[in-house]
């Protein structure tokens, strides 16, 4: 290779090596692409302070089953298009088993954990492990719809279709003592006031009891005209709405004088004449609505029709409320769930609706993308890992989350 060719090449190799490593030096001081924002106000790395996680017990509803959906918690990120999250194993089960139905839940701020009551077992997880802390059967007559008072002290919940609910201690889960609903099998509903000093405790009978927890002793019996199912509160406990067997409506009770004050009944929608035929339809809980709710500070009755697959709105600004209004819904809506902020309702269709717009916003469903049917979830709201307020099983008219993290017994 003569000179000038050995030139000609070495500078070729230094601008070869220059242009590399400008290349490089480039690559490395670029600027990356700004990072993805994510619904739900995002939070870097560590992720938002604040989460909201919507925790469904399964199995959790009669109606399909008992594998649709899987046994366990399925929670979903309320603030992320209830995007799945994660699967909370509950009790053990054999493949060859049904688990048991999940027949309520309910959650206190108080001592971090999730009760979960099934037709067999009572279980408390601690939120912050995700671990079962106890679990009991008591003396094989367990359970039902469980209540848990705000300041963590005491928890009522009904013996599996007897006639009394067992108070225990939502520490340790020891019975305190019980309370007998006197000639009044199949316990199933337990709703509590505002401030948790009254226990409204309904069967699958005629028959409510009324219990004064401070003492936890009978207080009232009220008898409706026919077995009482879903039923809410007003925002003092003074009127009890509730639905009843044979009936596309609900009534209205008086706690102080135990008087039925107003019968409301559904308009149109092949009601009554395709109620009152034989054979009845067969239809979900064996009555024709199972569910109600107190909405927009009770100004609205909210009301589930399992003979059509409907919500239907009454106006309750006036006596007796007046129907306004109906949402059709993607299957049963056989319970309603409020959120938090009493904005939202989840019905047990697995269908999330807006209150204000009447509309239906989201859809809750499992890890394999099928629609989550449960008539016992709650809407929790974390702060730094703590549980700070939790929804109500019940839709009473009582802002349920500040009633669980405020109120004192």
């Amino acid at each position: 290779m003569n000179r000038n060719n050995f030139a000609v090449c070495a500078a070729c190799l230094i601008a070869s090596a220059i242009g590399a490593d400008q290349i490089l030096v480039h690559a490395q001081t670029q600027t990356p692409p700004p990072a993805a924002k994510k619904k739900g106000g995002g939070g870097g790395t560590r992720g938002p302070a604040v989460r909201e996680m919507i925790y469904v017990t399964l199995p959790g509803t009669l109606e399909k089953p008992t594998d649709t959906n899987g046994n366990g918690i399925v929670v979903l990120d309320a603030r992320d298009d209830y995007n799945f999250v994660k699967r909370i194993p509950t009790w053990d089960v054999p493949a060859s088993r049904n688990p048991e139905q999940v027949s309520g839940v309910t959650a206190s701020p108080v001592t971090q954990m999730i009760y979960v009551a099934a037709r067999g077992h009572l279980g408390a997880i601690d939120l912050g492990t995700e671990k079962m802390v106890w679990s009991q059967a008591y003396d094989g007559n367990c359970c039902e719809r469980p209540q848990v008072s705000p300041d963590g002290s005491f928890m009522y919940v009904g013996s599996d279709l007897k006639d009394f609910w067992y108070v225990v201690n939502p520490k340790t889960g020891e019975v305190i003592t019980k309370v007998v609903n006197p000639g009044q099998s199949n316990t199933h509903n337990l709703n509590f006031s505002a401030n948790a000093k009254t226990a409204f405790m309904s069967p699958n009978g005629k028959t409510m009891a009324i219990a004064d927890t401070t003492t936890n002793k009978l207080i009232k019996q009220i008898t409706f005209p026919d077995n009482i199912r879903v039923f809410v509160l007003n925002h003092d406990s003074s009127l009890i709405y509730s639905n009843l067997n044979n009936l596309l409506g609900f009534v209205i009770a008086d706690v102080n004088t135990g008087k039925i004050l107003h019968t409301v009944e559904v308009q149109g929608f092949g009601w009554p004449e395709n109620w009152n035929i034989t054979p009845r339809p067969r239809v979900p809980h064996g009555c024709p609505s199972h569910g109600i709710a107190l909405v927009k500070d009770e100004k609205e009755v909210w009301l589930s029709d399992g003979l059509n697959d409907y919500i239907h709105i009454f106006d309750n600004t006036k006596m007796p409320p007046r129907q306004i209004a109906s949402i059709k819904t993607n299957g049963g809506a056989y319970w309603m769930t409020p959120s938090v902020d009493s904005k939202l309702i989840y019905a047990s269709s697995g269908d999330v609706i807006d209150i204000a717009s009447r509309k239906i916003v989201g859809t809750l469903k499992d890890e394999y993308g099928r629609r989550l049917h449960s008539e016992k979830l709650l809407d929790m709201v974390f702060t730094e890992g703590k549980l700070t307020a939790v929804s109500n099983q019940f839709a009473n008219g009582f802002n349920t989350a500040e009633a669980t993290t405020t109120a004192s017994r």
